[in-house]
C-alpha cells in the first residue's frame, strides 16, 4: 500500500531549480531543516536526502521520473525513508555505520566510496555523524552534494559546523582536509549543502568551492 501524502499547506512550495538537471527542495521539517536534493540522470533519478513527503514534493519526484536511489548524507536526515521507498521502490544507500537506523529495510551499505553510476560517486566523511558522506556528481565541472558535513556560515562560505550534536570534531576536519587531497579546482566547482541554505540568500549553491575550501582557515578550528 502506498503511503498516504501529507497535504500541502498553504506555505509549501515546489523544488528550486539549481542547475540543467538538479533540483533543491525546500528545507523539511523531519530533518531538522535539511534540504534534499534531486538529480534527474539518464541512468536513474538520485534523491540525496528525504525531503517532505507531501503531495508537491510527490507528483514532483514522479513528473520527472520517480526515484532509483535515495542516498542518505547522515542520520540526521533519514527522515520518511521508509516511506519513500515504499512509494517508489528506490535503493536507499547509507554508510555501513548508520544502517542500523533503518531496521526493516532494504539498505545498501558501503565504507569508504561507493560508485552509483559513470557520474556519480559516495564518500565517507565522518565527523558530523559516525556515517557522515557526501555524494559527488561529475557534472558541471563537479558538485559536492556534501550534506552537513559542510554547511554555510553567514557569510555564505563553505565550512565544517561545530554543533551540540557533532559526533567527533577532528574527525570532521581531518574529512575536509580529505576532500581537499581528493579534488582540485577543474574537479570541484560548485557545493550544494543539505543545511543552513538560507544563508545562502538566493544563490542557490556555492561557486568555486575548491578555492572556498582551501581558503578554510583549518587552525581556527
Amino acid at each position: 500500500m502506498s503511503p498516504v501524502p501529507q497535504p500541502p499547506s498553504p506555505t509549501t512550495k515546489s523544488p528550486r531549480f539549481v542547475l540543467d538537471n538538479i533540483f533543491a527542495f525546500p528545507p523539511n521539517r523531519d530533518t531538522l531543516g535539511g534540504t534534499s536534493y534531486l538529480i534527474v540522470g539518464n541512468e536513474g533519478n538520485i534523491l540525496i536526502d528525504c525531503p517532505s513527503l507531501d503531495e508537491v514534493s510527490q507528483d514532483f519526484l514522479r513528473s520527472h521520473g520517480g526515484v532509483k536511489w535515495l542516498c542518505i548524507t547522515h542520520r540526521g536526515a533519514i527522515g520518511k525513508t521508509s516511506d519513500i521507498q515504499q512509494h517508489f521502490g528506490c535503493e536507499v544507500i547509507i554508510q555501513e555505520q548508520e544502517a542500523y537506523l533503518l531496521p526493516g529495510l532494504t539498505v545498501t551499505t558501503f565504507t569508504q566510496e561507493l560508485t552509483l553510476d559513470a557520474t556519480t560517486q559516495l564518500i565517507w566523511t565522518p565527523g558530523h555523524s559516525p556515517g557522515s558522506s557526501c555524494l559527488y556528481y561529475n557534472n558541471y565541472g563537479g558538485v559536492l552534494f556534501s550534506g552537513r558535513h559542510l554547511v554555510p556560515n553567514l557569510q555564505g562560505e563553505p565550512v565544517p559546523m561545530r554543533t551540540s550534536k557533532t559526533f567527533h570534531w577532528r574527525r570532521q576536519i581531518n574529512s575536509l582536509q580529505k576532500l581537499i587531497q581528493i579534488f582540485t579546482p577543474e574537479t570541484l566547482q560548485y557545493i550544494c549543502p543539505g543545511g543552513n541554505t538560507g544563508f545562502l540568500r538566493g544563490q542557490r549553491i556555492i561557486d568555486q568551492a575548491y578555492q572556498r575550501l582551501t581558503a578554510i582557515d583549518l587552525s581556527a578550528f
